[in-house]
């Protein structure tokens, strides 16, 4: 064995409390470390010949890179959408690593076992009949992209192809219905071979980012002789805005259609009795996403994919090797998802849920829609800044007071707050008009951060 590496293992306690130390000095600085900041490209370096160990590479790691990382997961970061990591669901991350199970594997581990156990959990947290098949997948992407696909090939057997087998030659038509998709949508579009172009926008309801229900039904009727995809949004990233998912759902007693619910993070509404009456009628759905590193708060990466049809997800994503056995009698993930291995990427989700319950999630959510409705009202009784939106649950969106904005102004602005330190905003558009949202999805943000944020933005406008 390599002397370094023999001498790592010999040492591996030491070690470990050596990593302790660099992410106990992180997370006790959250709150006072810049929210982000523009890092300008390193100078690659070689690949030196003897190693350092892994002590001098934690040591090196420390001294010259972790005082760059962004404090993304702290309580004044809301760009995107994007959650810390609870302390429970830290914990069940290291623990992934120093385990190291192949959770695709078969039940020679219980690491599937947990999987399936943590997803029943989920299921009943957001509501989701327990007739729906799950799995974990990296992330909001990949979840749209398992469930496109399986919509894909459901579309192929309406008109008596099997596409896993024949492919997408075959098939004479295929249409993808939305108001406002998400942009990992049209980008599994294109992955799926199906076309960015396959996407039909129907338009919103006035002042909303939700369907208007009757062009949705006219573009149906019309074309009712074919099977189409509906991508319904339990969320949308610039308002937080839901389609009528039980409206939708009636739908398919007339018409032959596959409704996909993109609840990347709005499906989390369904927590808290305030706003669980936004995702009414997601059980409609034939498949449906839902994004963990989001509002679950759990390392990233980590989402969920679920469908009423595990047959048809059978038919796209079966592997063939004879030595993985008969995906009939087996339950490995690898015959239903893209991936033949991954990490344990379940176990930091069964963490946080056993650790803090539903009760605990649903404090998250509900004081994460209190600050952004706090932070909404600092917006709107503002002289600098308007709101573009009403605050729907977590996301707030606004613009300048001024008139003729342009995105280069909003961009200039963003920059000088992001190098402030204090808070960090992603630019947006709104129906045309250049603007800013403020994502509120972490677990430790208070009204405190609110204020501060609010205060960068006066002081650098």
């Amino acid at each position: 064995m390599n002397s370094l590496l023999a001498s790592d293992y010999k040492n591996i306690d030491t070690l470990l409390e050596q990593t302790t130390g660099v992410a106990l000095e992180y997370f006790r600085a959250q709150n006072d470390l810049p929210a982000s900041r523009f890092i300008k490209d390193i100078e690659l370096t070689n690949l030196p010949n003897k190693g350092i160990s892994a002590k001098g590479a934690v040591e090196l790691f420390a001294k010259s890179y972790a005082d760059k990382m962004t404090n993304s997961a702290g309580p004044r970061y809301f760009g995107f959408v994007t959650g810390g990591s609870t302390p429970a669901s830290i914990a069940g991350d290291w623990l992934v690593s120093a385990f190291d199970q192949n959770a695709c594997g078969s039940n020679d581990s219980i690491a599937p076992q947990l999987e399936r156990q943590t997803l029943h959990y989920l299921k009943q947290l957001f509501g989701i009949d327990e007739v729906y098949f799950g799995s974990f997948v990296t992330g909001a992407t990949v979840s749209n992209f398992v469930s496109l696909a399986i919509a894909r090939q459901w579309v192929g057997e309406q008109q008596g192809i099997d596409i896993g087998n024949e492919g997408l030659q075959a098939l004479p038509f295929l249409r993808v219905i939305s108001s406002t998709a998400h942009s990992s949508i049209i980008k599994s579009l294109a992955m799926l071979g199906i076309g960015r172009n396959a996407l039909v926008k129907i338009n919103t309801l006035p002042d909303r980012e939700a369907i208007d229900l009757s062009e949705l039904e006219n573009y149906l009727r019309q074309n009712q002789d074919k099977p189409l995809i509906i991508v319904a949004n339990a969320g949308t990233v610039n308002t937080v805005d839901f389609d009528d998912l039980e409206a939708i759902g009636q739908l398919k007693t007339k018409y032959n259609f596959w409704l996909h619910v993109d609840a990347a993070f709005g499906g989390f509404a369904a927590i808290s009795p305030t706003f669980a009456h936004l995702v009414k009628g997601i059980n409609h759905a034939d498949s449906i996403t839902v994004d963990a590193h989001k509002w679950l708060n759990v390392p990233y990466d980590a989402a969920m994919q679920f469908t009423r049809h595990k047959d048809l997800q059978l038919k796209v994503f079966q592997n063939s090797a004879a030595y993985l056995g008969d995906p009939a009698q087996s339950p490995d993930y690898f015959h239903y998802t893209p991936e033949n291995s991954r990490r344990f990427r379940a176990l930091p989700s069964w963490f946080t849920l056993m650790a803090y319950g539903k009760e605990g999630h649903q404090e998250i959510v509900e004081r994460n829609c209190a600050c952004a409705k706090s932070f909404g009202d600092l917006i709107e009784h503002s002289k600098e800044f308007k709101l573009l939106s009403p605050v729907r649950m977590n996301v707030v969106c606004f613009t300048f007071r001024e008139e003729n904005i342009n995105t280069s102004q909003i961009s200039a602005f963003l920059a000088k707050v992001r190098d402030d330190g204090r808070t960090f905003f992603t630019p947006t558009n709104y129906k045309g008009v250049p603007a800013i949202r403020a994502a509120f999805s972490n677990w430790q943000t208070t009204e405190a951060d609110v204020a501060i944020a609010f205060q960068a933005l006066k002081e650098n406008y």
